[in-house]
């Protein structure tokens, strides 16, 4: 009977953790590749009944289909424009966060671009440069500003090919396609990245400043495991992580 019991007891307490599991999944923005998957493995760590699926890739198009009903229930976007957007349509089932701001690189794996600058871009030598789609990757747009800013824009034009999100325009230079390509800090600093080449930070002044928010969608307003997870981006660990990607962070003060 006791034997019969500790059983009982067991099962029961596995199914009580197998009902209070919860799934989320989460539409990021591709800067986000390897800094939001540290932070979800971490949160794992203390909450490993809970699945947090992210799916990477261009802040404009996840915008466009959380608006058509794309099933996500947390939404973190290189432009905090989109988010706010939603919230306006009332997609959104909490306030729009701001989380960071990033900042844009030149990178190759072929040139040493510790040693170059936007000017560097017009060499005839150089034919091809990666950069996100402008039309709706935020990073895009503010290489875009930076080239003009930098007056180089007219010259490059040309050499100009579009990844569809910032992850993919890094790999554009990873296989060589091309030479050169402005992607994002929080990519270069990646150990996968900064082992096969070197960057130039683009100086912030030459674009509007890439600010990223992130809202829980109206799909997940009852979500629990959706809404702890959005407090969990103001926690210390994941703040520090952040950083550690170079990310800028907002001001307001962190949670312990």
């Amino acid at each position: 009977m006791k034997l019969a019991h500790v059983v009982l007891v067991a099962c029961s307490l596995l199914l009580a953790q197998i009902a209070h599991a919860q799934k989320i999944t989460v539409a990021a923005a591709a800067d986000l590749k390897f800094a939001l998957s540290d932070i979800v493995a971490h949160f794992k760590q203390v909450n490993p009944t809970d699945e947090v699926d992210v799916v990477f890739g261009s802040s404009g198009k996840f915008h466009t289909q959380i608006q058509q009903g794309a099933p996500f229930d947390l939404y973190f976007s290189a432009d905090i424009g989109y988010p706010r957007a939603l919230a306006q349509a009332s997609l959104a089932a909490s306030a729009v966060k701001p989380y960071a701001f990033g900042r844009i690189v030149l990178w190759s794996t072929t040139l040493d671009a510790r040693q170059m600058t936007l000017s560097s871009l017009t060499d005839p030598q150089i034919t091809r440069i990666a950069i996100a789609n402008p039309k709706h990757a935020p990073y895009g747009k503010r290489a875009e500003e930076a080239l003009r800013a930098a007056g180089v824009w007219a010259s490059v034009k040309p050499k100009l090919i579009f990844g569809e999100n910032i992850s993919h325009t890094a790999q554009f230079v990873q296989t060589g396609n091309a030479p050169v390509g402005i992607i994002a800090l929080s990519l270069a600093v990646n150990p996968e990245l900064a082992g096969k080449g070197g960057y130039w930070l683009i100086p912030d002044t030459l674009h509007e400043p890439l600010e990223q928010g992130f809202i829980v969608t109206q799909r997940a307003k009852d979500n629990a495991l959706a809404h702890r997870f959005a407090q969990y981006m103001d926690s210390k660990t994941a703040r520090t992580i952040m950083t550690q990607y170079g990310f800028v962070l907002p001001t307001e003060t962190a949670r312990q």
